[in-house]
């Protein structure tokens, strides 16, 4: 037996060397390996490193929408029926409008006696402005410098003649058939559907249409408001003319970087940097609040986004009105992708947005919000428009910084809502006034313990008491009970009352 074991380890000790020379190839093998993926990678990474990353621009401001917020509605975002800028130019089912966008661009100039030379100034101000223009989209344009100017003109001269035409400025017969304007607008508004405005302010500025309109001396700014006013069906009293201070302030306070910028500024509250803070959690919803007697008012003021609180004895929460009528939600979807893409506006729209999907969490508040006048809508019924609401906010990122609606929540609405006072109308209310049916039996209840009081006073009445007591009719001493829960009676009309029953 142990003479095999010493075999055994003979043999073993006989093939070491062979078995080390083949570590050792393998060995080198495997370091040669490493060394050529160390620089392979090393020349990979230096390459990257040397190669030129284009900078973003300053001047971005049209994005394309991010893909998590695309996925939850992606069409609220493409345009329906006409491209405005590279970033849809082509798509096939875009390409009918492209024909009516050429008869527009020959309204413009054909009606021109030199046309040419229009044309031609026309052509040296965009290619001027080319460079700055293509600098303005965040994603590289697949666009030749001819191909860009072109498609600036074409689509300039398409707008600019499109809101003249609809604001009533031009006799000639409209080319937009009845259903294409609503749509029309939408699309126009889209964030990945936008003109710089640089490039529609140097266009409205050469092309003269020379009519002579109530509304032919407006700003761009002003004619791009009146034509989108419909969007949020805003006081049609408000003319984009400048009637009132506020607009003619309008065209001179809003830098805008396109339409929807625009459109997006000019709802939005004045309100200090100061005054925006870290908003750290939503507001109650609109049955909560009712609970706790927060009065709920339809603002006044003209721009929807104007959210404001008071507090006196109460609180009231005054809201301007909100006008659904777009199952996708399109405006408010884009103003939210802008914020979220671009770092230079503040995330008003978003924070609106949330404040509104805190308030609303069933048809009921929605109910109640069309009762006050704050919500009108025409989806059908209050659970689609509560629905779409809370859709809204779906995969749309917020930390609740710099919040204009900081004050409204959390230094009103929280602190009203977190006082004793509060919490005990809203514990009666939930238990007690919940419903017409517990209203009238917590009434009932409290009527009948009223009346047993009563009539347990009068049970343990003396005698002499009682005597004058039945000198009355009962229902004047049932008028009386109740006028105790009013005011207490004197003590001198009291012994009067009694010397005169004597």
């Amino acid at each position: 037996m142990a003479g095999r074991n010493i075999w055994g380890l003979k043999q073993l000790y006989l093939h070491l060397p062979c078995k080390r020379r083949n570590f050792e190839a393998i060995f080198r093998r495997c370091a040669s390996t490493s060394s050529r993926v160390h620089e392979n990678c090393k020349v990979s990474l230096l390459q990257k490193l040397n190669a030129k990353i284009p900078e973003e621009s300053d001047n971005v401001c049209i994005y394309r929408v991010p893909a998590k917020l695309r996925q939850v509605e992606a069409k609220a975002y493409d345009p329906s029926i006409v491209s405005i800028g590279p970033y849809h130019r082509g798509d096939q089912h875009l390409k009918e409008m492209e024909e009516l966008k050429l008869k527009f661009f020959h309204r413009v100039f054909k009606s021109k006696q030199k046309h040419e030379v229009e044309v031609e100034r026309v052509i040296s101000a965009m290619e001027e402005l080319e460079p700055k223009a293509r600098s303005c989209y965040a994603d590289d344009v697949k666009l030749s410098r001819d191909e860009f100017v072109e498609m600036m003109i074409i689509d300039g001269c398409f707008v600019l003649r499109l809101m003249r035409e609809v604001s009533g400025c031009c006799s000639s017969s409209s080319l937009i058939q009845r259903w294409m304007l609503p749509t029309l607008r939408r699309d126009l508004i889209k964030l990945e559907n936008q003109l710089p405005m640089l490039v529609l302010h140097k266009l409205f500025d050469l092309i003269d249409d020379g009519s002579q309109c109530e509304y032919s001396t407006l700003s761009l700014q002003n004619l791009a408001l009146k034509f989108f006013k419909p969007l949020l069906q805003r006081d049609p009293n408000m003319n984009a003319a400048g009637a009132t201070t506020k607009m003619n302030t309008l065209k001179e306070e809003i830098r805008a970087c396109h339409f929807l910028d625009l459109f997006r500024s000019s709802i939005l509250p004045e309100i200090q940097d100061q005054d925006r803070k870290r908003q750290a959690h939503m507001i109650q919803s609109i049955t909560e609040l009712k609970e706790a007697f927060v009065i709920l008012k339809k603002s006044e003021s003209d721009r929807a986004l104007d959210v404001r609180s008071k507090g006196c004895l109460g609180m009231v929460l005054r809201i301007p009105p909100l006008h659904i009528d777009d199952h996708r939600g399109t405006l408010f979807r884009n103003m939210v992708a802008f914020e979220q893409c671009h770092k230079k506006c503040k995330p008003d729209a978003t924070a609106y947005l949330f404040f509104f999907n805190g308030l609303v969490n069933s048809a009921n508040d929605v109910e109640i919000l069309h009762y006050k006048g704050i919500v009108h809508h025409s989806l059908g019924s209050n659970k689609e428009a509560a629905k779409l609401v809370n859709k809204l906010c779906k995969e749309v990122d917020w930390d609740g910084e710099e919040s204009y609606l900081h004050k409204v929540v959390c230094d009103d609405i929280d602190v009203y809502f977190k006082s004793m006072r509060a919490k005990l109308i809203a514990r009666l209310a939930h238990h007690y006034f919940s419903s017409w049916v517990v209203l009238i039996s917590t009434a009932a209840g409290a009527l009948a313990l009223y009346l047993t009081l009563i009539q347990t006073g009068c049970g343990v009445a003396q005698p002499d008491t009682l005597k004058a007591l039945k000198a009355n009719s009962f229902l004047s001493y049932l008028r009386d009970a109740f006028s105790l829960l009013l005011f207490r009676p004197s003590t001198r009309d009291h012994d009067s009352e009694v010397s005169n029953q004597e």
